[in-house]
């Protein structure tokens, strides 16, 4: 049997949902105290089994369950993801992606999901590829499903001789990407149904950093966010060209209450270290991705890691506490 066949048959095993309340799922077996234990031990000792088979075994060849839709032109409808421009940089290069679910109906109020892209010209001898493009997000369609959220992928913007256009490599200009940032929210609210008080901030790489780089820039754009999700590097972790690197810190104060949800493959360790020394007791998640690929695809995956995210993400659009 491949490794990977492995993983799906140990994920069987030690999901919470495997076994009933109170009973075993064929219903013929009291689960007794002394049950439970062994249960206990059998589930820690399979998950071991899982990441030590994870970590040999390439993300990029396990089956995925869903497919990221096209970007198309045209005007925004259910179930289409479109290249937009927002008013002020019509005749530019910039441009977004905008993607109305499967379930939206004018006149509803759905939450929103804003993501940035890791930086482009990536790969790596797993076979992990990022090309830095707003069209190349995964992390808010795997996340939803394509169903109860808008999701808006947003550029860093670069301004070369006067010319406008999408930053595949790091920030651009970070007041120009932050405005952008702005209007787009707003318009993709106003004219959609988005919820101005349910709108979390996601990204892979370069756009993990930037949930807090540009996320918390300042205390105008820190106040749009309800939730953050960040996977694979992090703002104070990892050392980005940016001349104001140092403060994150100071970024990191204005997060408040609002929750994040961390992950990194093969662990955060680093990320945990790094926020413990600024002394900000967060809603902090962390999370280790069992592989070695740094990739966002694990989101169109049937992983326990999904299932964390996505039931992360339902509590924190829901007003609970993750």
């Amino acid at each position: 049997m491949k490794a990977r066949h492995w993983i799906t048959f140990i994920h069987a095993f030690v999901r919470p949902h495997s076994f009933a309340k109170n009973t075993l799922r064929a219903g013929t077996l009291p689960v007794t105290p002394k049950f439970r234990c062994w249960q206990g031990i059998f589930t820690l000792l399979l998950s071991g089994a899982t990441a030590a088979l994870a970590q040999s075994t390439n993300l990029n060849d396990l089956p995925t369950d869903l497919t990221v839709p096209a970007t198309e032109s045209g005007m925004p409808a259910a179930g289409k993801r479109v290249r937009a421009t927002s008013a002020g940089w019509e005749g530019t290069e910039v441009h977004h992606t905008l993607y109305l679910p499967t379930d939206w109906k004018p006149g509803t109020q759905l939450p929103v999901i804003v993501e940035y892209a890791g930086n482009g010209g990536y790969s790596n001898k797993l076979g992990d590829i990022s090309e830095g493009t707003v069209e190349g997000c995964m992390l808010g369609y795997g996340l939803s499903t394509g169903r109860g959220f808008l999701w808006i992928c947003l550029p860093f913007i670069e301004i070369d001789k006067q010319q406008k256009r999408n930053a595949i490599h790091w920030w651009g200009d970070v007041s120009e990407t932050k405005r952008y940032c702005l209007a787009t929210v707003k318009d993709v609210c106003s004219r959609y149904g988005g919820d101005p008080k349910r709108v979390v901030l996601m990204g892979f790489s370069r756009g993990a950093i930037a949930c807090n780089y540009i996320g918390l820039h300042d205390d105008e754009i820190a106040g749009l966010w309800c939730g953050f999700l960040c996977h694979s590097h992090y703002d104070g972790e990892f050392q980005h060209p940016a001349p104001d690197l140092a403060a994150w810190p100071e970024r990191l104060h204005r997060l408040g209450s609002r929750p994040q949800f961390i992950s990194q493959e093969l662990g955060t360790q680093k990320t945990q270290a790094a926020i413990a020394q600024t002394g900000v007791a967060g809603r902090f998640t962390f999370v280790t991705l069992p592989f070695a690929n740094h990739s966002a695809r694990w989101t169109l995956c049937d992983l326990p890691i999904r299932t964390q995210a996505r039931e992360w993400l339902r509590q924190v659009v829901s007003g609970k506490t993750p």
